[in-house]
């Protein structure tokens, strides 16, 4: 009866042992998550209006407009999940700043405890489409979970979408885009954690033949963003500033091509 007693309070102190070690992992994961997945400060900087690009807050959504002369071809970019959108800024910044009328989402509750998933998401991007006085093609982007969401609306009809960008994910995976005439560009890093090059691989069959692939050597996850490093990445083996301007130079290749007007035959004489 002793031995069993004592058997018992040893039990009882490991389980309490354990559990103080799960709630303190817990709260340094948490606490770590909340710290890298700030918007830094050059993010945060460009949510500001300027000479050539007006910035504002439209209920969930943050529209960058250009000064001037607008294209009939916008960007919509959906973020990854628990990230702080303003991390996204820079990049939306430039495609407006090139003339794009351009919207940065936001996902419910940033895509936590089912926000990725929310079944209005669809909606609001329509609505985002579909704008009076917008432009008439969209281009949807989005990086990590945002892709994911970007993969499905690609995968569905949708009124005046013109392309998708899919940037630092392993899908398309659960839709098969593989038939689908839009363009589409795929943006990996060669040293993304959370999108590893086997998974990129192991999904390409699920593209059309015609994806634009741009791989970045020596890119992460986490510098598809403006923020910090996240549990999960590896670390880069290039600049951030690097990794932008080719993520960014992509985008905008995507956009021009999109807005290109349309070669018709000549008349005849």
């Amino acid at each position: 009866m002793a031995a069993s007693s004592r058997a018992a309070r040893i039990w009882r102190r490991i389980r309490r042992v354990w559990m103080t070690l799960g709630i303190g992992a817990t709260v340094i994961f948490v606490a770590w998550s909340l710290i890298a997945y700030r918007a830094n400060d050059e993010a945060r900087a460009a949510m500001a209006s300027d000479a050539a690009v007006t910035v504002s807050r439209d209920g969930d959504l943050w529209r960058f407009d250009p000064v001037g002369a607008q294209q009939q071809v916008g960007l919509l970019f959906v973020p990854w999940a628990l990230v702080d959108p303003r991390a996204y800024a820079p990049l939306v910044r430039a495609a407006a700043a090139a003339g794009y009328p351009s919207v940065l989402m936001t996902l419910p509750r940033r895509g936590a405890f089912g926000g990725a998933d929310d079944p209005a998401i669809p909606s609001r991007v329509r609505g985002v489409m579909h704008r009076d006085g917008g432009p008439d093609r969209w281009i949807l982007a989005g990086h990590s979970r945002g892709a994911v969401i970007v993969s499905a609306l690609a995968s569905k009809p949708l009124d005046r979408l013109a392309g998708a960008i899919l940037i630092g994910t392993s899908h398309p995976r659960d839709v098969d885009l593989a038939k689908i005439e839009l363009p589409i560009t795929k943006i990996v890093g060669s040293r993304d954690g959370l999108a590893s090059a086997g998974e990129v691989e192991a999904n390409a069959h699920l593209l059309p033949p015609h994806t634009q692939w741009v791989r970045i050597d020596g890119g992460n996850h986490s510098q598809f963003g403006w923020y910090g490093f996240q549990p999960g990445d590896h670390r880069a083996t290039i600049d951030s500033a690097e990794q932008h301007r080719r993520m960014i130079e992509a985008v905008l290749l995507m956009l021009r091509a999109v807005g290109a007007p349309v070669a018709t035959p000549a008349d005849p004489p």
